[in-house]
Protein backbone atom coordinates (compact mmCIF):
# COMPACT_ATOMS: atom_id res chain seq x y z
CA UNK A 1 0.00 0.00 0.00
CA UNK A 2 1.22 3.20 -0.62
CA UNK A 3 0.39 6.87 -0.43
CA UNK A 4 1.44 9.87 -2.44
CA UNK A 5 2.65 13.39 -0.68
CA UNK A 6 2.84 16.71 -2.54
CA UNK A 7 5.78 16.27 -4.34
CA UNK A 8 4.75 13.35 -5.90
CA UNK A 9 7.15 10.93 -4.38
CA UNK A 10 5.11 7.48 -3.74
CA UNK A 11 5.18 7.43 0.45
CA UNK A 12 5.45 3.69 0.62
CA UNK A 13 3.72 1.90 3.85
CA UNK A 14 5.44 -1.10 4.63
CA UNK A 15 4.04 -4.85 6.05
CA UNK A 16 6.25 -4.05 9.10
CA UNK A 17 4.56 -5.22 12.81
CA UNK A 18 4.67 -3.13 15.77
CA UNK A 19 5.51 -6.74 17.08
CA UNK A 20 8.01 -7.76 14.95
CA UNK A 21 11.88 -6.74 14.82
CA UNK A 22 12.16 -6.27 10.62
CA UNK A 23 10.43 -7.56 7.53
CA UNK A 24 11.89 -9.71 4.93
CA UNK A 25 10.72 -10.33 1.40
CA UNK A 26 12.63 -12.53 -1.04
CA UNK A 27 11.96 -12.04 -4.68
CA UNK A 28 13.21 -13.97 -7.84
CA UNK A 29 11.82 -11.47 -10.95
CA UNK A 30 12.84 -10.55 -14.63
CA UNK A 31 12.23 -6.56 -13.90
CA UNK A 32 12.07 -3.63 -11.72
CA UNK A 33 8.86 -1.93 -12.18
CA UNK A 34 8.27 0.00 -8.42
CA UNK A 35 8.42 3.89 -8.90
CA UNK A 36 10.37 5.89 -6.98
CA UNK A 37 9.13 5.95 -3.09
CA UNK A 38 10.45 6.50 0.38
CA UNK A 39 9.14 5.34 3.32
CA UNK A 40 9.56 5.62 7.51
CA UNK A 41 11.66 2.52 8.09
CA UNK A 42 14.81 1.59 7.43
CA UNK A 43 15.89 -0.60 4.67
CA UNK A 44 18.50 -2.98 3.53
CA UNK A 45 18.25 -4.14 0.02
CA UNK A 46 20.33 -6.82 -1.80
CA UNK A 47 19.99 -7.67 -5.17
CA UNK A 48 22.00 -10.38 -7.48
CA UNK A 49 22.45 -11.22 -11.01
CA UNK A 50 20.94 -7.36 -12.02
CA UNK A 51 24.08 -5.67 -13.78
CA UNK A 52 22.87 -3.12 -15.28
CA UNK A 53 20.15 -1.55 -13.27
CA UNK A 54 20.17 2.19 -12.82
CA UNK A 55 19.73 2.64 -8.47
CA UNK A 56 18.76 5.97 -7.85
CA UNK A 57 19.20 6.91 -4.10
CA UNK A 58 18.62 11.03 -3.58
CA UNK A 59 20.74 12.77 -6.13
CA UNK A 60 23.08 9.43 -6.25
CA UNK A 61 22.51 8.01 -10.02
CA UNK A 62 24.72 4.61 -10.46
CA UNK A 63 24.38 1.54 -12.52
CA UNK A 64 25.03 -1.85 -10.47
CA UNK A 65 26.80 -4.70 -10.98
CA UNK A 66 25.94 -8.09 -10.57
CA UNK A 67 25.56 -7.83 -6.62
CA UNK A 68 24.37 -4.64 -5.09
CA UNK A 69 23.94 -4.15 -1.17
CA UNK A 70 22.94 -0.82 -0.10
CA UNK A 71 21.77 0.08 3.52
CA UNK A 72 19.29 3.32 3.25
CA UNK A 73 17.88 5.05 7.07
CA UNK A 74 17.16 8.56 5.76
CA UNK A 75 12.99 7.93 6.77
CA UNK A 76 12.57 11.18 3.64
CA UNK A 77 15.16 9.73 1.50
CA UNK A 78 13.58 8.85 -2.01
CA UNK A 79 15.06 5.27 -4.14
CA UNK A 80 14.43 3.22 -6.70
CA UNK A 81 15.98 0.29 -9.04
CA UNK A 82 14.47 1.12 -12.41
CA UNK A 83 15.44 -1.68 -15.10
CA UNK A 84 17.91 0.45 -17.10
CA UNK A 85 20.00 -1.85 -19.40
CA UNK A 86 19.65 -4.82 -17.43
CA UNK A 87 18.46 -7.69 -19.44
CA UNK A 88 18.82 -10.99 -16.74
CA UNK A 89 15.54 -13.10 -16.36
CA UNK A 90 17.21 -14.29 -12.84
CA UNK A 91 17.41 -11.35 -10.90
CA UNK A 92 17.26 -11.87 -7.18
CA UNK A 93 16.32 -9.64 -4.30
CA UNK A 94 16.42 -9.30 -0.92
CA UNK A 95 14.86 -6.55 1.08
CA UNK A 96 14.78 -6.36 4.67
CA UNK A 97 12.70 -3.42 6.71
CA UNK A 98 13.25 -2.65 10.23
CA UNK A 99 12.58 0.34 12.69
CA UNK A 100 14.45 2.48 14.22
CA UNK A 101 13.34 1.66 16.93
CA UNK A 102 14.67 -1.85 17.07
CA UNK A 103 17.51 -0.07 18.94
CA UNK A 104 16.20 1.89 21.79
CA UNK A 105 18.29 4.30 22.89
CA UNK A 106 19.99 2.76 25.75
CA UNK A 107 20.73 -0.62 23.54
CA UNK A 108 22.17 1.33 20.68
CA UNK A 109 24.71 3.43 22.82
CA UNK A 110 26.52 0.92 23.95
CA UNK A 111 29.89 0.06 23.82
CA UNK A 112 29.57 -3.17 21.61
CA UNK A 113 27.26 -1.50 19.11
CA UNK A 114 28.81 1.65 18.19
CA UNK A 115 30.04 0.80 14.81
CA UNK A 116 26.53 -0.09 14.06
CA UNK A 117 25.48 3.03 15.24
CA UNK A 118 27.68 5.28 13.40
CA UNK A 119 26.74 3.37 10.04
CA UNK A 120 23.21 3.72 10.48
CA UNK A 121 23.57 7.40 10.88
CA UNK A 122 26.29 7.35 7.98
CA UNK A 123 23.02 5.60 5.97
CA UNK A 124 20.98 8.48 6.48
CA UNK A 125 22.06 9.15 3.36
CA UNK A 126 22.31 5.84 1.68
CA UNK A 127 25.39 3.39 2.05
CA UNK A 128 26.72 1.42 -0.55
CA UNK A 129 28.79 -1.84 0.73
CA UNK A 130 31.69 -3.13 -1.86
CA UNK A 131 32.01 -6.41 -2.99
CA UNK A 132 34.39 -7.66 -0.52
CA UNK A 133 31.68 -7.03 2.94
CA UNK A 134 29.11 -8.62 0.53
CA UNK A 135 30.50 -12.03 0.61
CA UNK A 136 31.20 -11.48 4.30
CA UNK A 137 27.28 -11.66 5.05
CA UNK A 138 25.57 -13.41 1.44
CA UNK A 139 25.31 -16.29 3.33
CA UNK A 140 23.33 -14.69 6.11
CA UNK A 141 21.41 -12.76 3.86
CA UNK A 142 20.89 -16.35 1.61
CA UNK A 143 19.40 -18.23 4.53
CA UNK A 144 17.86 -15.52 6.42
CA UNK A 145 14.79 -15.03 4.39
CA UNK A 146 13.92 -19.17 5.30
CA UNK A 147 15.17 -19.03 8.84
CA UNK A 148 11.79 -20.43 10.72
CA UNK A 149 13.15 -19.83 14.28
CA UNK A 150 12.54 -15.98 14.71
CA UNK A 151 15.16 -15.50 17.90
CA UNK A 152 17.89 -16.61 15.68
CA UNK A 153 16.72 -14.78 12.54
CA UNK A 154 17.22 -11.79 14.63
CA UNK A 155 20.79 -12.64 16.01
CA UNK A 156 21.34 -13.49 12.56
CA UNK A 157 20.43 -9.77 11.21
CA UNK A 158 22.05 -8.17 13.88
CA UNK A 159 24.98 -10.09 13.05
CA UNK A 160 24.46 -8.97 9.45
CA UNK A 161 24.69 -5.32 10.66
CA UNK A 162 27.56 -6.15 12.53
CA UNK A 163 29.70 -7.45 9.70
CA UNK A 164 28.65 -4.61 7.24
CA UNK A 165 29.30 -2.02 10.14
CA UNK A 166 32.98 -3.32 10.15
CA UNK A 167 33.55 -2.14 6.61
CA UNK A 168 35.81 0.46 5.54
CA UNK A 169 35.20 0.90 2.15
CA UNK A 170 31.99 1.14 1.94
CA UNK A 171 30.43 4.60 0.47
CA UNK A 172 27.68 7.45 1.09
CA UNK A 173 25.36 7.99 -2.16
CA UNK A 174 23.29 10.94 -1.80
CA UNK A 175 24.50 14.32 -1.03
CA UNK A 176 24.33 15.35 2.44
CA UNK A 177 22.65 18.79 1.48
CA UNK A 178 19.76 16.70 -1.12
CA UNK A 179 18.99 14.03 1.82
CA UNK A 180 18.42 17.09 3.85
CA UNK A 181 21.39 15.45 6.70
CA UNK A 182 22.91 17.36 9.30
CA UNK A 183 26.62 16.74 8.78
CA UNK A 184 28.61 16.40 11.68
CA UNK A 185 32.25 16.45 12.54
CA UNK A 186 34.49 15.21 15.06
CA UNK A 187 36.59 18.62 14.82
CA UNK A 188 35.02 21.81 16.32
CA UNK A 189 36.61 23.87 14.11
CA UNK A 190 35.46 21.49 10.94
CA UNK A 191 31.74 21.79 12.20
CA UNK A 192 31.99 25.41 12.56
CA UNK A 193 32.80 25.71 8.80
CA UNK A 194 30.39 23.30 7.56
CA UNK A 195 27.39 24.58 9.94
CA UNK A 196 28.50 28.13 8.06
CA UNK A 197 28.55 26.69 4.55
CA UNK A 198 25.40 25.80 5.09
CA UNK A 199 23.64 28.55 6.33
CA UNK A 200 25.15 30.71 3.68
CA UNK A 201 25.83 28.46 0.52
CA UNK A 202 24.13 31.09 -1.46
CA UNK A 203 26.27 33.76 -0.75
CA UNK A 204 30.29 34.44 -2.19
CA UNK A 205 32.41 32.21 0.11
CA UNK A 206 36.24 32.95 0.66
CA UNK A 207 38.86 30.80 2.10
CA UNK A 208 39.68 33.42 3.84
CA UNK A 209 37.02 34.44 5.80
CA UNK A 210 36.53 30.66 6.45
CA UNK A 211 39.93 30.57 8.24
CA UNK A 212 40.04 33.67 9.99
CA UNK A 213 36.20 31.99 11.85
CA UNK A 214 38.90 29.54 13.24
CA UNK A 215 41.86 31.04 13.64
CA UNK A 216 44.16 29.55 10.86
CA UNK A 217 46.08 30.94 8.03
CA UNK A 218 44.39 29.92 4.69
CA UNK A 219 46.98 27.33 3.88
CA UNK A 220 47.01 25.69 7.25
CA UNK A 221 42.83 25.41 7.02
CA UNK A 222 43.10 24.18 3.24
CA UNK A 223 45.38 20.74 4.46
CA UNK A 224 43.13 20.70 7.89
CA UNK A 225 39.87 20.42 5.75
CA UNK A 226 40.86 18.32 3.17
CA UNK A 227 42.30 16.06 5.91
CA UNK A 228 39.41 15.96 8.38
CA UNK A 229 36.65 15.87 5.62
CA UNK A 230 38.71 13.94 2.59
CA UNK A 231 37.51 17.22 0.55
CA UNK A 232 39.07 20.04 -0.77
CA UNK A 233 37.08 22.71 0.23
CA UNK A 234 36.36 24.49 -2.95
CA UNK A 235 34.53 20.86 -4.15
CA UNK A 236 32.82 19.98 -0.77
CA UNK A 237 31.55 23.99 -1.71
CA UNK A 238 30.32 22.85 -4.91
CA UNK A 239 28.85 19.77 -3.97
CA UNK A 240 26.89 21.46 -0.57
CA UNK A 241 25.14 24.09 -3.56
CA UNK A 242 24.92 20.83 -6.01
CA UNK A 243 22.75 19.23 -3.65
CA UNK A 244 20.41 21.68 -3.23
CA UNK A 245 20.52 23.05 -6.43
CA UNK A 246 19.19 19.50 -7.45
CA UNK A 247 16.76 19.40 -4.23
CA UNK A 248 15.19 22.52 -6.43
CA UNK A 249 15.17 20.63 -9.19
CA UNK A 250 13.04 17.76 -8.00
CA UNK A 251 11.05 19.74 -5.83
CA UNK A 252 10.07 23.17 -7.45
CA UNK A 253 8.80 24.65 -10.84
CA UNK A 254 12.01 27.21 -10.79
CA UNK A 255 14.18 27.39 -14.08
CA UNK A 256 17.64 26.21 -14.40
CA UNK A 257 18.84 29.48 -14.28
CA UNK A 258 16.79 31.04 -11.15
CA UNK A 259 17.97 27.61 -9.20
CA UNK A 260 21.75 28.25 -10.49
CA UNK A 261 21.92 31.92 -9.23
CA UNK A 262 19.22 30.39 -6.02
CA UNK A 263 22.27 28.08 -4.97
CA UNK A 264 24.96 30.40 -5.12
CA UNK A 265 26.88 29.70 -8.45
CA UNK A 266 27.21 32.78 -10.35
CA UNK A 267 27.47 32.30 -13.56
CA UNK A 268 24.54 29.70 -16.00
CA UNK A 269 27.22 27.95 -18.25
CA UNK A 270 29.54 27.33 -14.95
CA UNK A 271 26.86 25.72 -13.38
CA UNK A 272 25.45 23.69 -16.25
CA UNK A 273 29.21 23.03 -16.83
CA UNK A 274 30.18 21.41 -12.89
CA UNK A 275 26.46 19.94 -13.12
CA UNK A 276 26.96 18.03 -16.26
CA UNK A 277 30.51 16.86 -14.88
CA UNK A 278 29.29 15.68 -11.72
CA UNK A 279 26.44 14.28 -12.39
CA UNK A 280 26.55 12.77 -16.01
CA UNK A 281 23.90 14.67 -17.54
CA UNK A 282 22.15 18.54 -18.06
CA UNK A 283 20.23 19.48 -14.69
CA UNK A 284 17.56 19.79 -17.53
CA UNK A 285 18.25 16.45 -18.60
CA UNK A 286 18.15 15.11 -15.02
CA UNK A 287 14.87 17.00 -14.13
CA UNK A 288 13.46 15.27 -16.74
CA UNK A 289 14.34 11.78 -16.30
CA UNK A 290 13.69 12.15 -12.23
CA UNK A 291 9.94 13.45 -13.05
CA UNK A 292 9.26 10.46 -15.31
CA UNK A 293 9.97 8.35 -12.55
CA UNK A 294 7.71 10.27 -9.88
CA UNK A 295 4.46 8.03 -10.89
CA UNK A 296 1.68 8.23 -8.49
CA UNK A 297 -0.41 5.43 -7.56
Amino acid sequence: MVNSNTSHIIREITPLSDKDCFYIAERYKKEFTYPIHNHQEFELNFTEKASGVRRIVGDSVEVIGDYDLVLITGKDLEHVWEQHECHSEQIREITIQFSSDLFFKSFINKNQFDSIRKMLEEAQKGLSFPMSAILKVYHLLDSLASEKEGFYAVINFLTILYELSLCNDAHTLSSSSFAKISVHSDSRRVQKVQDYINEHYKEEIRLTQLADMVGMTSVSFSRFFKLRTGKNLSDYIIDIRLGYSIRLLVDSTQSVAEICYECGFNNLSNFNRIFKKKKGCSPKDFRDNYRKKKIVV
